[in-house]
């Protein structure tokens, strides 16, 4: 059987969104075998990929080169794909594949003219490259579905230590966006045989983020309490509790959780000097799982056994999956000594 990949194709139907390519064998039959004029679907796909299924119940899409087919519509018709004189055609049906030139005529017109007749559950795309198009009917075809849903922007908060503890500033506003997923469908004699996810594209969100200030002017406290042990621990039942830095400071915590951490630096294993969320990494960066710890997420983190201090510490930060973390340091010799460790993290309110 022959098989061709059409990547990210975009649905258009009249009153639903699934079951649009039901049918769809049933529909080419009836247009290849029958009127010039087509009245069935289209699988077209252009230079960048992504490919639009056509059923006659939606405008005219203005994605597909026009100097190469028109796409016309009419309530009792449904779509016509009709190639434009003089291009070169490259046709692929049955195992058998042939060379010509257009001539002013439709997709079916042409299987005709060229004895190309497609078997009952055939299914046919007309993907348009550079200065050419190319025609393949085919009983097995492998679409991917590209699905996008409003997205609303998240509010990061980061800390400051240039900033006084209780000021605020917005750095960056937020604006809300599409999110895309990617589906793999499996269609074979015209039924569909699977659909699975395959990846969700990043997001064109663009999150809000807010610097708070964590500098505390007095005598005891300074920005070098980001790496001060933890001189007392107090829990409340609900997993609360404050954490006494051995500088005086008192930090509020939510919750403490038990995960496993490694180190890394810029400049190595392709890592650079911008985050996810758009900062500059520096020590008190931390790459997590946004599923299990939300970006902005502020921590303090020591080793489980408590014989090192990473201190304060924000989730700004991606590339790691699950329980785990992954701790900036400023050099790579720093990354080595510290190896992978557990760790102990409070998350701070």
């Amino acid at each position: 059987m022959n098989k061709q990949n059409l990547n990210f194709f975009q649905t258009k139907a009249r009153n639903h969104s699934r079951p649009l390519l039901v049918g769809m064998a049933a529909a080419l039959t009836v247009a290849l075998s029958a009127a010039p004029t087509a009245n069935a679907l289209y699988i077209l796909s252009g230079i960048e990929d992504y490919a639009i299924v056509l059923d006659g119940s939606d405008k005219t899409p203005a994605a597909i080169d026009s100097s190469l087919i028109d796409v016309s519509s009419s309530p009792r018709s449904g779509y016509d794909v009709r190639l434009k004189a003089g291009q070169p055609v490259t046709i692929t049906c049955q195992g058998t594949t042939v060379s010509d030139t257009a001539k002013n005529e439709t997709v079916a017109t042409l299987l005709r003219r060229l004895h190309l007749q497609p078997s009952p559950l055939d299914m046919v795309s007309v993907r348009v490259s550079d200065d050419q198009v190319f025609i393949t009917v085919a009983s097995d075809l492998t679409l991917y579905e590209r699905v996008s849903e409003p997205d609303t922007y998240m509010t990061i908060r980061r800390p400051n230590d240039k900033m006084k503890k209780g000021e605020e500033k917005v750095v960056q506003e937020g604006a809300d966006g599409v999110r895309t997923s990617i589906y793999e469908e499996v269609w074979s004699n015209g039924k569909m045989i699977s659909r699975q996810f395959v990846e969700e594209l990043e997001s064109t969100a663009k999150d809000k983020i807010i610097e708070y200030g964590t500098a505390v002017m007095t005598p005891t406290t300074t920005k070098e309490n980001i790496h001060s042990s933890i001189a007392s621990v107090s829990k409340n039942a609900d997993g609360s509790g404050t954490l006494t830095l051995s500088t005086g400071e008192v930090l509020a915590f939510s919750s403490v959780k038990s995960m496993k951490a490694t180190a890394y630096t810029a400049g190595h294993d392709g890592v650079g000097t911008r985050t996810a969320t758009g900062t500059h990494v520096r020590r008190g960066t931390v790459a997590v799982d946004k599923r299990v710890v939300p970006l902005g997420t502020r921590m303090y983190i020591v080793t489980a056994d408590g014989s090192y201090v990473y201190g304060l510490s924000v989730a700004e930060d991606t590339g790691y999956v699950g329980n785990n973390l992954d701790l900036y340091h400023d050099t790579y010799q720093q990354c080595i000594n510290f190896g992978r460790r557990g760790v102990t993290v409070y998350f701070l309110k």
